[in-house]
């Protein structure tokens, strides 16, 4: 259960104001479809969050060392820097067009510009901490339904009401406190 859960917080809060939040303000504004943007968003996050955990997994099992451990911990540390810095779409990624209808358009979108996301790659650091795949990608997956499902509905509306600045410090908080505990766990600073 606290792979699950942190899996969802971690992810639900650093998904705040993260391009994958503005691409689907601006599907849902383009497209006019939200169901389908909706479904769109959760298959491409389960297609990605999936293969990211299974990555994680993988090579948290080939690489049981002390070293590799503390480098998923200070991936964690790392991230929360990362996540203090505020996202925006890119031209290429602002001017959407809808080929294939709502679902293939936000699927496709989805999946491409998750690559390599700071959300994808917690993932990876997720599962590789927990070592579970269906746990962390369940997690990550409701965390980045819980802040993209209001973003498709309210819009721009939503954006104007909540802090992105204190959700991104909340999120790096978060961060920055899974990686100092996994030192923690690592260097026996907790004590056994």
């Amino acid at each position: 259960m606290e792979a699950f859960l942190t899996s969802t917080a971690v992810v639900a809060l650093a998904e705040i104001g993260d391009k994958t939040m503005l691409l689907a303000i601006v599907l849902a504004a383009r497209l006019r479809a939200p169901w389908q943007i909706i479904a769109g968003i959760f298959a491409a996050t389960v297609a990605n969050h999936a293969l990211a955990a299974l990555v994680g997994r993988e090579v948290a099992g080939l690489l049981e060392a002390p070293w590799f451990r503390i480098a998923v911990a200070l991936g964690f540390i790392a991230m929360a820097a990362w996540t203090l810095l505020p996202d925006k779409l890119d031209d290429d990624e602002a001017s959407v067009r809808q080929r294939g209808g709502a679902f293939l358009t936000t699927l496709v979108s989805f999946f491409l510009v998750e690559m390599g996301d700071k959300t994808q790659i917690a993932t990876i650091a997720l599962a590789a901490h927990y070592q579970s795949v269906a746990v962390v990608a369940a997690g990550t997956t409701l965390g980045m339904m819980l802040a993209n499902g209001p973003a498709v509905f309210l819009g721009e509306a939503l954006v104007k009401r909540v802090s992105l600045k204190a959700t991104r410090i909340a999120a790096a908080l978060l961060f920055f406190v899974l990686g100092i505990w996994q030192l923690g766990e690592i260097l026996g600073w907790f004590g056994q």
